[in-house]
């Protein structure tokens, strides 16, 4: 049963149950996640393109989640051509963000008011597998891809990778997800947020750092073999996190971010996606010297984002702490 709002304390986000949803796909470029969210399901969901009529009542409810599986590219004109149907229907739409399909959206919601606390947005910590590669061509279900780091101070487990979900319907993704045995973490829009961002890291930095080398390299490779350099980016696009976004990660985001490349990123291949480089790499706020230094590398020296207009490189260079300078400062203490 949904509970309501309530005031005891802070605000209750209220919570739905998951159920037969709407997924929106693009009629050109199919997405692996819709698939995903699909196959997540129990095979009552609608799949519809954008601005097609939507169902009075899916389940027995007159509302509902509508996943929106659409590449972020399309994204902004989505929700610019929004017919009143669908506008009137804003609260039900659920974002995505994470991995080399999904990058980071914010800029585009938030451009549309549509970052809030009942906004339900979701991190994705789970595989999306390209169409038929299961037995007989039938696409495989997502795994879960959160890892486990051991255990805290208080004794309580660490994960790292996890699925996160805010907002009105997060107890439904949850839900949907925890079925299919896929760990999901519900949270308020601020905590969802930092969460979105140390994705965001990963997702920029250990693509950006392998991808130049010249040899094929997995995430993997870059945790073991280019631990310094990867820690120095991260730490600069954090600190300008900070003071251009006011987000501040949340403590040992580094020891997470190395430990689920070791545990997950095992022949995950590091690559820049053209289409995706503004929702991967060029997102951040600030002058991030490190990162657009590796950016213009990749495309004047090693001949990939060759249909991107990549920012030139800061001509000044914002110190960074001289801790971070001293080399890895991971949570575990390992260096």
């Amino acid at each position: 049963m949904a509970c309501h709002l309530s005031y005891i304390g802070k605000q209750d986000l209220q919570k739905e149950d998951d159920g037969p949803s709407v997924i929106v796909q693009s009629i050109d470029n199919i997405s692996p996640l819709t698939d995903a969210i699909n196959g997540l399901g129990t095979g009552d969901d609608i799949i519809l393109t954008p601005n097609a009529t939507l169902p009075e009542e899916l389940g027995g409810r007159t509302t509902y989640p509508i996943y929106i599986t659409l590449q972020p590219f399309e994204l902004k004109d989505f929700i610019q051509n929004l017919d009143e149907e669908w506008k009137s229907r804003a609260n039900d739409l659920v974002f995505f963000s994470g991995t080399k399909k999904c990058g980071v959206v914010e800029p585009i919601l938030r451009e549309f008011g549509m970052c809030r606390d009942s906004m339900t947005q979701v991190t994705v910590g789970f595989s999306l597998p390209p169409p038929g590669q299961g037995l007989g061509g039938v696409t495989r279900k997502p795994e879960d891809m959160a890892c486990n780091i051991g255990e805290d101070a208080n004794g309580e487990e660490k994960w790292a990778g996890e699925s996160q979900a805010c907002g009105k319907w997060n107890g439904a993704v949850a839900s949907r997800l925890d079925a299919n045995g896929i760990r999901c973490k519900t949270v308020f829009y601020r905590e969802w947020r930092r969460a979105m961002w140390e994705r965001a890291l990963y997702d920029a930095v250990w693509n950006i750092v392998g991808a130049v080398r010249d040899e094929p390299t997995d995430h993997a490779d870059v945790a073991y073999y280019y631990e310094e350099e990867a820690s120095d980016m991260v730490w600069e696009l954090a600190n300008n996190l900070r003071g251009g976004l006011a987000v501040t990660l949340i403590y040992g985001f580094e020891d997470r971010l190395f430990s689920f490349a070791e545990q997950r990123g095992k022949d995950d291949p590091c690559e820049l996606i053209d289409e995706m480089f503004d929702y991967m790499q060029n997102c951040f706020p600030g002058k991030n010297f490190i990162l657009l230094e590796y950016c213009n590398y990749a495309k004047k020296e090693k001949g990939l984002l060759q249909n991107v207009e990549v920012p030139s490189v800061p001509t000044e260079m914002t110190e960074l702490p001289s801790l971070v300078k001293r080399g890895n400062l991971r949570a575990d203490g390992t260096i």
